[in-house]
This record gives structure tokens, C-alpha cells and sequence, in this order.
């Protein structure tokens, strides 16, 4: 099932035309010497991609459906609004490239304005990704689909599967907070790059608002997002052999005003300690595991960025409230 539709079976007479590509490789000596030099930084942090294990994903598209969250059913509103005006500016027959697509169930609301020639979903969580497109083929056996499995954040080199002819990047979901501003530019323009000369990026931004507003998308009522945070832990113990006991720490979130972004933590209830293959580290009450941080632009800055990573013609769309920002920019 992708977005609540069932798997209808496929019509008589049309195969289906999916493929899996797995270039993520899990360098398992990295990736523990990665997780090794955070937690014991002074100011310990873990990246935010270990927040996106197979249930941390189920958590994730969770979160989503939650009233707090805005920003999900708040870019839905402005994509579905302007459905027409999105598909005029980018055209039909692209090769859509959907980053971080974890269920695909975004990227499937714009197949029938798109009318993409091919679909290439692509996480770092690989089963869960898997999965997904295996279902949502079945629903559109006449797009071609080309799953892959890598970590984009570093590099976007794709593999020729994947069609050069029109290109259209899609990020949703104002992903591209998590990087910060500098990581952020570069990674446009790794996208401008790999666009060819034909492509563009559709992009979701969060623009800044009243930390009211911010601060419960990130720390809901009913605690799903501190299960998503927490469940980080369990993660790490799985990655670094460590001992990690979830109800040893608390969820935080806040609004940072001064560096513009909103950041999530994991706080040590009271002195705990925490060992792993190797090594270990005594936490004191208090003391904070920066988790993820999410980075709100203006329509301004956000636009400059686009403009200095290459990109040239961008064609905006917004909400009533100007929560959200959704653009188009021509490569």
C-alpha cells in the first residue's frame, strides 16, 4: 500500500520495468569511528542520517500525519493547489529523481501532471526504499522505476540507468535544512551539476515563522517525534555495539533565533554511563546529544542560495501564511 491506495494488479499485457541499484556500502570501521567522534566531542552530536533505520523511517513517515507537523500537509496543500502551474513550468516526460524519497508517496502525487518517463526514488534506507517502490510499480506499471540505494548528501554521481535527458531533482519536504547554510550551498550545486542541461530542481523550503508554530512540529503531544529521536539509541547500540538504555534521556527541541534553526537533542536524565566496542563516555545529567538540526530560510536568502549554485530561471509558490516555499528552478 503506498499513500493509503492498495496494490491493484498489474494490467494483462504490461510488464513491469523495476530495478534496484544498491551503491551504498556500509563501511562498518567508518561508520563506528564516525559515530566514536561524536559522542565524544565536547559538544557530542550524532549525524541525523542514523535517525533513519527501518522503523526510524516508520516513525518518520508517522510524524508526517501529525497535526503539530505543518510541514508535510502544508507543501501537499501548495503542490496540490498548483498542480497545473508546477507541471507547465517543468513539463512532462522528465526523469524525476526523487532524494530521500522514503515511502515515494510524495513524489507518486506528481505522476500525473509530470507524466515522468522514468522514476528513480533514491535513500540510504534501503529495504524500507525497497520496498516501497516494488509496491508503487504495481500502481504505475507504465513508468519506468530505478531504485537506488546510496547516501546523496556527499555525492550525486548516478549511475547510467538513469536517463541524462531532463532531469528534475525533487527534495521535499524542506530536507535541505538539514544541512547548514555552507553544506547547503554546496549540495545545490552538486544538484546543478548533475541536472545536465535540460534539468532543474524542484525544491520544498520551511521558511521562519514564530517559534510557537516551530517548536511543536518538532515536539509533539503524543511524543512521536521523541520515539523517533530516542529510537536514534537503539540504533547505535545495533552500530557500535553500545548500551544504550532510551529511558536514560528525554527528547528536546527548540528554536536557535540566532542561528536560525531548529535543533533536537537527547538529554541524559541523570549521570549515566554509556559503553561501546572500544571505548565509552560518562554523560552528566543534563548534557545534551545534538541529534538534527533544521535550518528555516526566508524566501530571500533561500532564492540568493539557488542563485549562487548555477541555478537560473526560478518560478516560486507559497501558502496563505507563507509557511512554506515551493520552487522550481531551471538548471
Amino acid at each position: 500500500m503506498i499513500d493509503g491506495s492498495p496494490v491493484q494488479p498489474v494490467p494483462e499485457g504490461i510488464s513491469l520495468s523495476y530495478g534496484f541499484i544498491q551503491l551504498y556500502q556500509q563501511n562498518d570501521d567508518a561508520v563506528r569511528a564516525e559515530l566514536r567522534e561524536g559522542l565524544l566531542d565536547e559538544h557530542p552530536w550524532i549525524s541525523p542520517k542514523y535517525l533513519y533505520d527501518a522503523l526510524g523511517s516508520k516513525l518518520f513517515a508517522a510524524i508526517c500525519a501529525l497535526p503539530e507537523y505543518y510541514p508535510t500537509r502544508t507543501e501537499q496543500g501548495i503542490l496540490q493547489e498548483n498542480m497545473r502551474a508546477i507541471g507547465k513550468s517543468v513539463g512532462r516526460g522528465v526523469t524525476l529523481i526523487d532524494l530521500g524519497a522514503g515511502d515515494c508517496a510524495k513524489a507518486a502525487k506528481l505522476f500525473p501532471a509530470l507524466q515522468p518517463a522514468q522514476y528513480v526514488p533514491v535513500d540510504i534506507s534501503v529495504e524500507y526504499l525497497r520496498e516501497a517502490v516494488s509496491a508503487l510499480q504495481c500502481l504505475h506499471p507504465q513508468i519506468q522505476m530505478n531504485g537506488i540505494g546510496m547516501d546523496f548528501s556527499g555525492s550525486l554521481d548516478l549511475p547510467d540507468e538513469v536517463r541524462r535527458e531532463k532531469r528534475l531533482f525533487f527534495y521535499p519536504g524542506s530536507s535541505i535544512g538539514n544541512f547548514t547554510p555552507e553544506q547547503a550551498a554546496a549540495f545545490l550545486g552538486n544538484v546543478r551539476d548533475a541536472c545536465g542541461r535540460d534539468g532543474g530542481l524542484l525544491i520544498g523550503v520551511d521558511l521562519i515563522k514564530d517559534p510557537g508554530i516551530l517548536e511543536p512540529a518538532y515536539d509533539d503531544a503524543i511524543g512521536l517525534t521523541a520515539a523517533f529521536n530516542l529510537n536514534m539509541l537503539q540504533h547505535l547500540n545495533v552500530l557500535l555495539g553500545a548500551d544504550f538504555r532510551p529511558n536514560d534521556w528525554r527528547h528536546r527541541a527548540r528554536f536557535h533565533s540566532g542561528h536560525g534553526r531548529i535543533e533536537m537533542h537527547l538529554e541524559a536524565r541523570s549521570e549515566v554511563q554509556v559503553r561501546w566496542n572500544g571505548g565509552g563516555r560518562l554523560f552528566h545529567e543534563g548534557q545534551w546529544i545534538h541529534t538534527e538540526s533544521s535550518y528555516k530560510y526566508t524566501r530571500e536568502a533561500f532564492l540568493a542560495m539557488l542563485e549562487r549554485a548555477g541555478f537560473g530561471e526560478v518560478r516560486c509558490w507559497t501558502d496563505p501564511n507563507n509557511w512554506f516555499l515551493v520552487c522550481h528552478a531551471r538548471a
